[in-house]
């Protein structure tokens, strides 16, 4: 695909942030993506996303840049070769680090999901730092939305923050916290279902 219609990546003197934050949102304007369940516009995800790696990794530019750009080449028409041109090599290493690009071919979610999380455990801390973000930030509207799936996005998510260890210490902890606070949260209301009031 070619660089989306806003020309961010082309004015001379913007910083990576900013830059990638306009790429982003045209890129997922232009297939009128939405967030799932909400129905607003997707790029409150990775804005919210960004703004938690800002606050935790202050002085790390690419990180959130990163962060904005991270779901670009997985739900977009935008290629890595397109993001290089625009962000160089480090932005871009850390979003394909971050990008679930395997399709049904690889096999089951099962198996894609073991895939990612073999490539995350790899990833680095700066990579797992973002994923951690990005865990928080999609917990809470599957919790609220979509409990059945929930389950196995809980599940799946305490595996991947097993397995990566080696991101910013806050927001890793900020993640465990958020997902027991859900796994919590899950208990309870299988536990009033459960129950004769609930019923």
């Amino acid at each position: 695909m070619d660089t989306p219609s806003s020309d961010a990546s082309e004015i001379s003197g913007i910083d990576t942030v900013e830059a990638a934050r306009l790429f982003a949102t045209a890129a997922h304007g232009a297939i009128g993506q939405r967030r799932k369940y909400l129905d607003t516009p997707y790029i409150e995800h990775p804005a919210a996303v960004a703004a938690l790696v800002s606050r935790h990794c202050p002085g790390e530019p690419a990180m959130v840049a990163a962060a904005w750009l991270h779901d670009v080449l997985e739900d977009t028409q935008v290629t890595a070769q397109t993001l290089g041109d625009n962000f160089g090599e480090e932005v871009t290493a850390l979003v394909l680090a971050l990008s679930d690009l395997e399709g049904p071919e690889v096999g089951n979610r099962a198996v894609r999901k073991r895939l990612a999380l073999e490539r995350l455990a790899q990833a680095g801390a700066r990579a797992q730092t973002i994923k951690y973000a990005d865990l928080i930030h999609n917990t809470g509207s599957i919790v609220e939305h979509d409990p059945g799936f929930a389950r196995l996005y809980l599940k799946e998510k305490r595996a991947l923050l097993e397995a990566m260890t080696e991101g910013e210490v806050g927001l890793r902890r900020l993640a465990w916290e958020v997902l027991e606070q859900a796994e919590a949260c899950l208990r309870q209301r299988r536990q009033q279902g459960e129950s004769p009031t609930g019923r």
